[in-house]
């Protein structure tokens, strides 16, 4: 579905976006994996080749002179991903400057910077996927900020989409409900119980499910669809 293609996952050391470039990876893409907690270095994942490189996403000029090394190495981008974000709890009354500055340059400025730098060497018929949340549509108590930047990049999506549309570079965007991660291992199992109660199908995510799904909207297999959102929030959303 992505073989032989040079993919760039933005955000992508453990969770959603280490499932992401693994998929990736398995299916035969050449992938680059940024984190600014990566170890840098090159492994052979399942048909393809998983690069990891240690590039902080919220400061642009490092995001620039990334995107610039892999044109040198690898000539162009075919599969641009950016899951890079945090999410923090603040409710109205708490909400700090630095809370808002902080959530929405790595939600929304490292994503809109990463964009703009692979654009330019992505060849028509590229594929973007951006990472964004059922939070944009549902008001949960404590994260307005945070949904708020999914909100923007649900936004960009569907302008990037317009823009890009005549070099046949579609622009997506994956949506993930409650997602057992490393992160969400870290909450009681209290809080974990009541989660599932509110997804009709009882149970989290696997960082592998929204994989799958970024895989599909990246792949040709979606060639046909352009500015959408593809929930994987076992129905939280959704009914």
């Amino acid at each position: 579905m992505v073989s032989g293609k040079i993919a760039v996952v933005v955000g992508g050391h453990g969770g959603i976006g280490g499932a992401i470039a693994e998929r990736f990876a398995a299916e035969g893409a050449t992938v680059y994996a940024t984190s600014r907690r990566a170890e840098e270095g090159e492994v052979q994942h399942g048909a393809g080749k998983l690069r990891a490189r240690r590039v902080d996403a919220a400061d642009p000029t490092a995001l620039a002179a990334f995107f610039e090394t892999v044109r040198r190495e690898a000539g162009r981008v075919d599969v641009l991903a950016v899951n890079a974000g945090i999410s923090e709890f603040a409710t109205l009354d708490a909400i700090s400057e630095d809370h808002f500055d902080r959530t929405f340059d790595l939600n929304v400025r490292a994503l809109m910077f990463a964009a703009k730098a692979a654009t330019p060497i992505m060849p028509n018929g590229g594929s973007i996927v951006l990472v964004g949340s059922i939070a944009a549509a549902i008001g949960t108590k404590g994260y307005g900020v945070y949904g708020a930047t999914k909100a923007a990049v649900r936004s960009f999506a569907r302008t990037w989409a317009n823009e890009l549309a005549p070099r046949n570079i579609r622009v997506n965007v994956v949506a993930p409900g409650p997602t057992d991660t490393a992160m969400m291992a870290s909450a009681s199992d209290e809080v974990r119980a009541t989660l599932a109660k509110l997804i009709p199908l009882g149970r989290m995510a696997s960082a592998e499910e929204v994989a799958a799904a970024a895989l599909f909207l990246a792949s040709d297999q979606s060639s046909f669809i352009t500015g959408a959102e593809l929930p994987v929030d076992g129905g939280m959303a959704q009914v």
